[in-house]
């Protein structure tokens, strides 16, 4: 048996096409190719089943090998083989798939959708590192004769009498010149592990060495000796393909830890089980996030059928939910040829809708289940939660009922809770209620007990987030208002009717602002002389709370570069009912008064952190001085 002849193609240099434009990645030939001998493999195992096949099935491991010196990479299964015809039909027509015929076969099968795999253009990436490519391979079907068919990377092919004495199929590719890096035994273990790990049929590479126990030693301790076993791939029965009630907590930090080797333990998470109306199944974990966005560090991974997609998945998984970590796997999210990019689809956004439910869902379970558990987890979940309500809208009405603050005292309340406790006391002359936070509380220390002496409650918003999440409360939580502590004055962040007077005459006003302006010659900081409880400090100085939150959310990609950009100014707070003032006033020389006003500034300076360099070397100096 010999024939020649030309690959039936529809789009003339269809190889250049493939090398350069249908596939990302020059790598995932492998995962074709050992994913073709997968989906044969299960499609034997299925006629078997079926009745339809009634040979031995005997050991169906795909192994994958090579020869550095030959400069070939052959990938074997004992799957459902190809004749001659087949092999002309199946790959010389590209735009052919072997699975339509198979679905229509076996259509009334139950799942026989799942075992599906298409030849065709997968098989075909081959070329993107082979000059040369051999398939040999023998049908399981009774009278089958082996054919081997050849191809050197243009449109002409040959087929002639095959070598094969085993049901399946063997493809060898001769590696080209520029290709050599894949005859390498780490780079090829690190393609499989990356694609295969989790595929459903059993993929060998080798052997490698284990250690056993070898008896015991005169002293009575193991002895071990070093053997040689086969390098099995993969695990073909992940997690996510079992039913939850059938896995234990250990089952699913044991695959975290597999995915993830060098991260902390996850907080939850969230087994994924839907066939209608499309297929998903996945694990995702909440990690601990160290209040940051850290997108990169481990992402969640994409499958299909058990092969490793990509972790590329923002159109499939909400944005806020990049975060979290774990795995999706769905039939049913549409790719291109090469797998490797994601199609516009309805089926990817009722997917996406899916998880954001699912994830509300197991949230508000677990703060109806434990409250004092979810509060003592909060640090790490309040992230996802407060960037879900921002940018979905959907997650937003159902977060309300589980999004918690937290105040200085590390007291938990839920948005109801707080409204009730601050409505009365923290409520301005204009029916405002105004609530308070600090971004560092260690920083801001001096305004919050100025604002506890009030009875004013402060919240803590400390995570990259919040200053979006602010804008988003004032938007949704009817006359409310948020104020930075150091915004101002305690008296001014909540403003009364029984506002202290300022005790100085205008003149005596006038006078101190202008000695004030000159101790602090920047016209950065504007000086305002006010009415404030004599038992406040004689200097306050702060960032007017529109300017600092729009500062704050240009710092995090908020959109607000503009603001960023904008030189930092400052309103100086005199207050003209402190004693300090008084005694600036009655100095005995204009020197002394500068002298007093430039310390007060100074110290107004250091409580914000803002007194660095050489200013803060010369307050020192003159502190000693003045003792």
């Amino acid at each position: 048996m010999q024939e020649k002849g030309t690959i039936s193609i529809h789009t003339e240099n269809i190889f250049p096409i493939i090398k350069k434009f249908l596939y990302s990645d020059n790598e995932i030939f492998l995962r074709e190719l050992v994913s073709n001998a997968v989906d044969a493999t299960q499609k034997i195992k299925r006629l078997a089943t079926l009745g339809q096949y009634t040979g031995e099935l005997g050991d169906t491991t795909v192994e994958v090998s090579f020869d550095k010196d030959k400069k070939t990479i052959t990938i074997s299964d004992r799957g459902l083989g190809m004749t001659a015809e087949e092999i002309k039909k199946y790959i010389n027509q590209i735009a052919f798939s072997g699975a339509t015929e198979f679905v229509e076969k076996f259509k009334d099968a139950k799942d026989a959708n799942e075992i599906i795999g298409k030849f065709g253009l997968g098989f075909y990436s081959a070329f993107m590192v082979a000059h040369t490519v051999e398939i040999n391979s023998l049908s399981y079907q009774e009278g089958s004769e082996p054919a081997k068919w050849t191809c050197d990377g243009s449109t002409s092919f040959e087929i002639s009498e095959g070598n094969r004495t085993e049901r399946g199929t063997d493809i060898i590719l001769h590696i080209n010149e520029e290709s050599e890096e894949f005859l390498d035994k780490w780079k090829l273990q690190g393609i499989l592990d990356k694609y295969c790990k989790f595929l459903p049929v059993t993929i060998k590479f080798g052997t490698k060495s284990e250690s056993v126990e070898d008896g015991v030693d005169e002293e009575g301790k193991k002895k071990w000796k070093s053997v040689e076993v086969d390098n099995i791939i993969n695990t073909t029965s992940p997690i996510w393909t079992k039913s939850p009630s059938d896995l234990k907590d250990e089952d699913y930090l044991s695959f975290y830890k597999e995915l993830y080797p060098m991260s902390e333990d996850p907080l939850f998470w969230i087994h994924l089980n839907v066939d209608y109306p499309f297929n998903l199944t996945g694990v995702l974990y909440f990690p601990k996030v160290k209040n940051d966005f850290d997108f990169q560090k481990n992402k969640i991974k994409l499958y299909s059928r058990q092969v490793f997609i990509t972790d590329e998945v923002k159109d499939i998984v909400p944005e806020f939910l990049m975060l979290l970590h774990g795995v999706i796997d769905s039939p049913d999210i549409p790719l291109n040829v090469s797998r490797s990019f994601l199609q516009a689809d309805g089926n990817v956004k009722k997917i996406n809708n899916y998880i954001t439910k699912k994830v509300a869902d197991k949230l508000s379970e677990l703060y109806k289940k434990d409250r004092k558990v979810y509060e003592e987890k909060w640090n790490d979940i309040g992230l996802f939660v407060k960037y879900g309500m921002i940018s979905e809208e959907k997650f937003a009405e159902k977060g309300k009922d589980f999004v918690l603050l937290k105040n200085t005292k590390g007291e938990f309340y839920t948005l109801p809770e707080y409204k009730e406790k601050v409505q009365g006391i923290q409520t301005d002359k204009n029916e405002q209620t105004i609530y308070l936070y600090a971004t560092d509380v260690n920083k801001q220390d001096g305004f919050i007990q100025s604002a506890n002496k009030k009875d004013y409650d402060v919240l803590v918003m400390d995570s990259p987030i919040d200053s979006h999440f602010i804008q988003h409360l004032e938007g949704k939580e009817e006359k409310t208002q948020l104020k930075r502590v150091d915004a101002d004055v305690a008296e001014k962040l909540i403003q009364k009717d029984d506002a202290f007077a300022n005790l100085l005459s205008e003149e005596q006003s006038t006078k101190v602002k202008e000695i004030f302006e000159k101790a602090i010659d920047n016209k950065s900081y504007s000086v305002e002389i006010e009415g404030l409880n004599p038992e406040e400090l004689p200097v306050t100085v702060t960032m007017d709370e529109f300017m600092r939150r729009m500062k704050d959310m240009a710092a995090t990609g908020g959109g607000m570069g503009f603001y960023g950009s904008l030189p930092d100014n400052y309103k100086v707070a005199i207050n003209g009912n402190h004693s300090v003032i008084d005694k600036i006033l009655k100095a005995e020389s204009e020197e002394e008064q500068t002298k007093l006003a430039k310390q007060s500034f100074d110290l107004a300076l250091l409580a914000q952190g803002l007194l660095t360099g050489k200013d803060l070397t010369e307050f020192v100096k003159r502190s000693v001085n003045m003792i």
